[in-house]
């Protein structure tokens, strides 16, 4: 396989997992200059997830119908573009408008990485392992994200440390150009991603996906704010600028460990026909992780982060292959936009919840309200083994 399509494949989820942890790593300075609170930061979050979910409906048919480079290239430039104005807005509105955006830009980039990936990796065969191996580089966006701007944080202002992300996400429009893309025969019409829905794999894998991505968003927005409240709390009088440099980096741990998962789950060769069990046994995982975290202090959060991070990290692409496993490759743009939509309409509630509960509490207990979608994410892993698709 050509390797420009690879590293545009590769580049898209690299850059969708700078925009999923954008603002979770600015979060302690964002709240500062806009003026906001806790509950208008989880707004803030809930309308970027918002728009991610019907971005990802309208991106999915767009991919299959027109193919990817027009939005691939669509998701780099835009993606850059509102970072940019992001970076430099002063006021709470001033900031939402971009983020709302930059939910288009993402899911060109999501959908163009997710779908092409399965594809370009492994032959193809094995779309379970390809997605787990590819989404190691999500993971590295989540890492290099927090350190760039902690790092940045400290030189430049916030402006220039911000606009930084962008730039780093434009540099793969010059892949884009010279790729050459797996063509669809068929273009899919919209009346027949709308019969996707009727499909038991389908609706079982975006459900699956709804409550990981209540849990991975949670963490991605919260582990920062959650770190510099426990720290604060059990060394009163740190500096604040060593708490949130801490707090930032708990977010590149959690990636770490993510990255270190993904790339051990890809080398599992049955990982695609027993996908369903590693997710449920990941899941019991998170629980347990959660539970040791609205109890334990800030000398157990890097440990817990890096546990979150490593049993996360199957359960995303793992449910991604085994869905495309079950179909014809000819319609994975349709089928990732309908999952990862139901997927986000969790990130659009759950750390919502997480920040109201906050203003009367603290994130530490707060983050307990994740424990039962654990619980229902092993039930419904389990129900995905069961169901079959229509494979072309």
């Amino acid at each position: 396989m050509e390797k420009a399509v690879v590293l545009v494949a590769l580049s898209g989820v690299f850059g969708l997992g700078m925009c999923f942890s954008l603002l979770g790593s600015i979060s302690v300075k964002l709240m500062p200059r806009l003026n906001i609170d806790q509950g208008k930061f989880g707004t803030m979050i809930s309308a970027y997830m918002f728009s991610c979910l019907i971005a990802s409906l309208i991106v999915g048919v767009v991919t299959d119908s027109i193919g990817y480079r027009p939005v691939a290239m669509f998701g780099f430039i835009a993606t850059t573009f509102c970072i940019f104005v992001f970076a430099n807005a002063k006021t709470y509105t001033a900031a939402l408008i971009p983020c709302i955006l930059l939910g288009f830009g993402a899911m060109a980039l999501n959908t163009v990485g997710n779908t092409l990936i399965p594809q370009v990796l492994f032959g193809g065969e094995n779309p379970a392992a390809a997605s787990n191996l590819g989404n190691v580089f999500f993971g590295l966006g989540l890492f290099l994200t927090p350190l760039i701007v902690s790092f940045l944080f400290r030189k430049a202002s916030y402006e220039k440390a911000v606009s930084v992300l962008g730039v780093i996400i434009l540099i793969p429009v010059l892949f884009v150009a010279k790729a050459t893309f797996p063509i669809s025969e068929n273009a899919l019409a919209l009346g027949d991603a709308v019969a996707l829905l009727k499909e038991p794999a389908v609706l079982l894998g975006a459900f699956v996906l709804f409550c990981y991505i209540s849990l991975e968003a949670s963490f991605c927005n919260w582990l920062p704010s959650y770190s510099k409240e426990v720290i604060t709390k059990d060394f009163q009088g740190i500096d604040e600028s060593v708490a949130d440099a801490n707090s930032q980096q708990m977010l590149s741990v959690f990636a770490i460990a993510m990255m270190a998962g993904r790339l051990i789950a890809s080398q599992m060769a049955t990982i695609t026909t027993h996908g369903h069990w590693y997710i449920a046994g990941a899941a019991l995982i998170c629980g347990l992780v959660i539970l040791a975290m609205t109890k334990t202090g800030a000398m157990w959060t890097s440990a817990l982060a890096a546990c979150a991070g490593f049993a996360f990290a199957p359960c995303f692409p793992t449910t991604v292959g085994v869905t495309f496993s079950k179909f014809s490759p000819e319609i994975y743009g349709s089928i990732f936009g309908i999952i990862f939509a139901v997927g986000l309409a969790g990130a659009v509630f759950v750390p919502k919840a997480i920040g109201n509960f906050a203003k009367g509490s603290t994130i530490q207990k707060s983050i307990k309200l994740l424990i039962p979608i654990c619980v229902i994410l092993i039930v419904l892993a389990i129900m995905m083994g069961k169901v079959k698709g229509t494979v072309a």
